[in-house]
């Protein structure tokens, strides 16, 4: 596992591209897209209130932000195959139990759980739904979130199964974020650190290779592996690698 340290979101986010730019390899997904993907990151921030709270190389800024982390806590009309807020706030689709339909309201759950008993281990969420989401195109990429309280902060420590690190895990790193408060909120604690786990990152880099450039600026930051360099050939210094 790769380990990065940050001072906050956005500095996290620029070290995950970096990371995945410089040390992954090219592969072609399931899907037929072109992808570079590395081993396993571990993303760590101290303080994730801290500012700034987006990478100013990012295509999604404050006001897209703040819509997205809106939608995962307080639910959406727009229609999707599935989304955050029905996994953390309504689990359970298509599940009965006893002839009545599941919906568990997981981060309530959370709230409870840490309220009863603030050294437990047991506040945790999960998205994954078995015989939904094996079916699906387009499945949860968040799989687990865990609160703990530790030195009088509430801590969250979140897995995702795969992870876009260009172009979803600002926006994923922000809203888990505004959850972590709100869930920090509903107990009376400061928000500690937050940690983001990512088994399989990955980025998109024939797809997003406008937004890459941002993050590359020319080599001078960092310097991906050659196949991806290839396909920009938009750097003079690199182009020819």
């Amino acid at each position: 596992m790769r380990i990065i340290r940050a001072p906050n979101l956005a500095r996290a986010h620029e070290l995950a591209v970096k990371t995945v730019l410089e040390k992954g390899w090219v592969l072609e997904t399931e899907d037929g897209e072109g992808t570079v993907e590395c081993d396993e990151i571990g993303i760590r921030v101290d303080e994730p209130l801290a500012p700034p709270l987006a990478s100013p190389r990012s295509h999604f800024q404050q006001r897209f932000l703040e819509k997205y982390a809106h939608d995962l806590i307080h639910g959406t009309h727009a229609e999707f195959e599935y989304d955050y807020h029905g996994r953390l706030f309504d689990w359970g689709e298509r599940l009965s139990l006893g002839g009545r339909e599941v919906h568990t309201d997981q981060v309530d759950y959370i709230i409870r759980k840490l309220s009863a008993q603030r050294a437990s281990r047991r506040a945790i969420a999960i998205t994954w739904i078995p015989p939904v989401d094996e079916d699906l195109d387009d499945c949860p990429c968040l799989q687990l979130v865990q609160c703990l309280v530790r030195e009088g902060s509430l801590r969250m420590k979140v897995v995702f199964r795969s992870n876009d690190m260009l172009s979803a895990a600002g926006p994923n790193m922000f809203a888990l974020v505004q959850l972590q408060k709100h869930i920090a909120d509903a107990l009376g604690l400061p928000c500690g650190p937050y940690t983001h786990i990512s088994l399989v990152p990955h980025i998109y880099y024939v797809r997003d290779m406008t937004d890459l450039q941002a993050f590359c600026r020319d080599g001078a930051d960092i310097q991906p592996v050659d196949a991806v360099c290839a396909a920009c050939g938009r750097c003079a210094g690199q182009a020819g690698r």
